[in-house]
């Protein structure tokens, strides 16, 4: 079994990026800028954020973090989207999720513009997704790709399941794991909690990339021995005797599966720090084509 380690293997994409940067900055350049906007309190989106925002200084990118109050309008919210639309000093930007209640998210991601929009969630970064055309993908199905790309995980002709059909995850890690490429060239199915027959499907996967969002879901009698698995899911389980009072955990039950598996993804550890990286990868491609 090998641990497939995405906070490694983001801090060697970061490196590389930090040495390109390094390169623009001598040949007098303007450096990648990413932009982020937060609107309200939420935790767990101001450590994401936060951690952006380190991860872009580490490296040498510019950023900029617009903190928003909770009760700001989806009008003052689209009005700030237009501005960073028009800003030519930003490359690439995110509005952070989830929005308040009163902002229609699906409204505010429209607004934003595709050619700026790192996160891939706009319709346009998706349908050229689907197409295998030149885009910006989704940062977590692209830090998944990465991940089995540099481990050199085969996928082709492999049986791939993937567990929860999100527009972030889901739908496009199935979309790319059965274009051509590598990885790629699987045969996917993208099963949901709507599925009956799961555990007859990921029993015959060579590959199981679950992003349900169900702690521990995933059990060692669900897969077969030397199966690859991808754990996407983070979920704070409340514990009191941990120091925080809770511990994270995935999808998958590690400690029996992993005893299965010939490659498997840790959480924390695995797919998230993959995501920061790929954003910052997505900012960097999107200052390329601007100044292209």
């Amino acid at each position: 079994m090998e641990i497939l380690d995405g906070k490694k293997v983001s801090n060697q994409i970061k490196e590389e990026i930090t040495v390109e940067v390094a390169q623009m900055k001598e040949r007098g350049e303007k450096v990648p800028h990413l932009a982020a906007v937060l609107v309200g309190n939420d935790g767990a989106s101001l450590t994401y954020v936060g951690s952006k925002v380190r991860s872009c200084k580490k490296i040498g990118f510019e950023s900029t973090l617009i903190h928003l109050p909770e009760e700001t309008t989806e009008e003052d919210l689209l009005k700030q989207v237009h501005q960073l639309n028009n800003d030519p000093a930003i490359d690439g930007y995110i509005v952070q999720l989830p929005l308040p209640k009163h902002i229609d998210e699906e409204k505010v991601l429209m607004a934003v513009d595709p050619d700026k929009d790192v996160d891939g969630f706009h319709p346009t970064n998706f349908g050229k997704m689907a197409l295998d055309m030149e885009t910006f993908i989704s940062a977590t199905p692209f830090g998944i790709m990465e991940l089995l790309k540099r481990y050199k995980v085969e996928t082709e002709g492999k049986h791939t399941v993937v567990i929860g059909r999100s527009h972030i995850v889901g739908r496009p890690i199935s979309i790319l794991m059965s274009q051509k490429g590598n990885p790629g060239n699987s045969t996917v199915t993208l099963a949901h909690s709507r599925t009956k027959n799961l555990k007859e499907l990921t029993l015959q996967a060579d590959i199981v990339i679950s992003a349900l969002g169900v702690p521990k879901f995933l059990k060692a009698d669900m897969v077969k021995d030397g199966v690859t698995i991808i754990d996407v899911g983070i979920t704070r389980v409340p514990d009191e005797t941990k120091e925080k009072g809770y511990y994270i955990t995935g999808d998958v039950d590690f400690e029996h599966v992993s005893k299965k598996a010939s490659y498997i993804t840790p959480v924390p550890g695995g797919v998230g720090p993959m995501t920061i990286a790929m954003l910052l990868k997505n900012t960097l491609l999107a200052r390329e084509r601007h100044n292209a």
